[in-house]
């Protein structure tokens, strides 16, 4: 990518990002309005980054709603105090962390084979962890961070759980896989020949490319489990513009705009994690899958995720990557 080219992505993320503030100001102008959801007990949830920012609101409302929630993260230092927080506010004490870091495959294979050994069901998994426009760098296994960490790792995490949310699925009582993407997905480009943008780094086009990457993923995920009669589906959520300490590392005036104004403008941290929980647990989508869902409710995703081919190719290159076998 040129440079030319990579002042081009962060123009095209950053308007994507502008246009959903203004919207989520209207939103806000029109008043919100908290959902309600049924309580969930005896069900169990895997929340990736649950220690921080939406990934921590989202734990803590299924948490509320009587789920065993399991956290998978890699801050172990925030992790003890996170889940006393969550249990003392949620009256919930079925609430845990386990250490996996999506940025090494080998962790994430440690963290499955722990949780394996729980003997637990799993009904639903929220792909949530992520990083936004680091630096250039690497994950333990090589690959670019925002490709490696975003989506590889959930892609390996979820491969090697499907056995378990098959078995935990029955008719009319879905297991469900939620994956956190955003709306820089419908600015990104997947460029088969460099998924792991090695040309010209630009941190915006990298992260876009993660979140596009992720709903291919789910789109065929869920075109693979319907095909098979598996009680399992997947679905998208975008959370929106949220307030988080993710955009440490974007454009100053944009941090600036998050300082001061983002009462206004950003959702909370637990308006962020509403359409995530909405996908989890909401009774209107039993059985549904391969939707993107934003603001509760669905919506379209860019027109090129739709692509059955695209999404064949994606997965096969996932899945070598990855080491796992995989069909088409």
């Amino acid at each position: 990518m040129s440079p030319l080219s990579a002042a081009r992505a962060a123009l095209r993320v950053y308007a994507a990002g502008a246009a959903v503030v203004l919207a989520q100001l209207l939103r806000r102008c029109a008043g919100l309005v908290e959902p309600v959801f049924p309580p969930q007990p005896d069900r169990v949830a895997i929340v990736t980054g649950g220690t921080d920012g939406i990934g921590y609101a989202t734990a803590k409302y299924l948490a509320r709603l009587g789920m065993h929630v399991i956290i998978a993260g890699n801050n172990e230092g925030k992790a003890e105090e996170v889940v006393s927080k969550i249990k003392e506010e949620t009256l919930n004490d079925r609430v845990e962390f386990l250490y996996c870091d999506l940025a090494s495959l080998a962790s994430i294979r440690r963290f499955v084979e722990t949780f394996k050994l729980k003997r637990l069901p799993l009904h639903v998994l929220i792909n949530n962890a992520g990083v936004m426009m680091v630096p250039e760098r690497k994950t333990q296994d090589g690959f670019e961070e925002h490709f490696g960490l975003n989506y590889l790792g959930h892609f390996l995490l979820t491969q090697l759980l499907l056995d378990t949310l098959r078995a935990s699925g029955r008719p009319g009582r879905s297991a469900r896989v939620v994956t956190v993407s955003s709306a820089t997905h419908y600015v990104g480009e997947l460029n088969m020949d460099d998924l792991q943008s090695r040309t010209c780094y630009s941190p915006h086009s990298a992260y876009a490319q993660s979140k596009l990457a992720l709903v291919l993923f789910s789109y065929h995920l869920q075109r693979l489990l319907a095909a098979e009669g598996s009680h399992v589906t997947a679905n998208v959520a975008d959370p929106g513009v949220v307030d988080t300490e993710l955009y440490r590392h974007v454009f100053w005036g944009t941090r600036l705009v998050q300082k001061v104004f983002a009462w206004l403008l950003f959702k909370t941290p637990e308006e962020g994690a509403w359409t995530s929980v909405y996908a989890a647990v909401a009774p209107q989508l039993e059985g549904v899958g391969g939707r993107y869902l934003y603001n509760e409710r669905e919506t379209a995703s860019l027109k090129l995720t739709y692509s059955l081919r695209l999404q064949q190719e994606l997965w096969a290159a996932s899945c070598q990557m990855a080491g796992v076998l995989g069909g088409t």
